[in-house]
């Protein structure tokens, strides 16, 4: 038997790490912000890059899930959480603006348009051999091949991100009472 590890392709390694730096990046920015509303568009980006990371380890099911339940529903109750605060001043809604920044977008955008390019021209052999899954859910079911490695592999990164999903409503609460307590104190004047 062979220790040869395989290699993955270019391309794969790439998006790899520009989807693990956006994450870092992202996250790094959402616990900057002064602003909460642009902290929790942070907070989507951030989202994205790791369903993006979920996608590419081939955990598509697992991805999917968190775009539509982290990135959408529950951004939804944060920014719900916000405006019933009114923690966001018109003024600190946007904090990048300028040329610089359309440029980076620009930039941005324009890389994503030759990754997806470059994917349609490429011709990627699938990671999972042919009827792999037909086999697996025929043994195990239709839950297992999903819940397996939700419960196992991917366990810690659900539960840290619930986790900073918890302190960030919990830090809301704690910034809007804060701010309604030194009004009431303005108001009292």
């Amino acid at each position: 038997m062979s220790d040869v590890q395989p290699t993955l392709p270019l391309f794969y390694s790439f998006n790899f790490y520009v989807f693990g730096i956006v994450a870092i990046i992202a996250a790094l920015l959402f616990v900057t912000r002064k602003s909460p509303v642009a902290a929790a568009l942070w907070l989507v980006t951030t989202m994205f890059a790791l369903a993006a990371l979920y996608v590419m380890m081939d955990a598509q099911f697992i991805g999917a899930i968190q775009v539509l339940v982290y990135a959408g529903a529950i951004m939804v109750v944060f920014l719900f959480v916000i405006m019933l605060l009114n923690l966001g001043q018109p003024s600190e809604v946007a904090d990048a603006r300028g040329r610089a920044w359309k440029l980076v977008a620009g930039a941005v955008g324009v890389a994503m348009l030759a990754q997806i390019f470059a994917l349609t021209r490429a011709h990627v052999q699938p990671a999972i051999p042919p009827g792999y899954l037909a086999r697996q859910i025929q043994y195990t079911g239709v839950i297992a091949p999903v819940a397996g490695p939700l419960f196992n592999e991917y366990l810690l990164a659900f539960e840290v991100t619930s986790v900073l999903l918890l302190a960030a409503v919990v830090g809301a609460v704690v910034l809007g009472r804060r701010r309604s307590a030194v009004e009431e104190a303005a108001n009292a004047r």
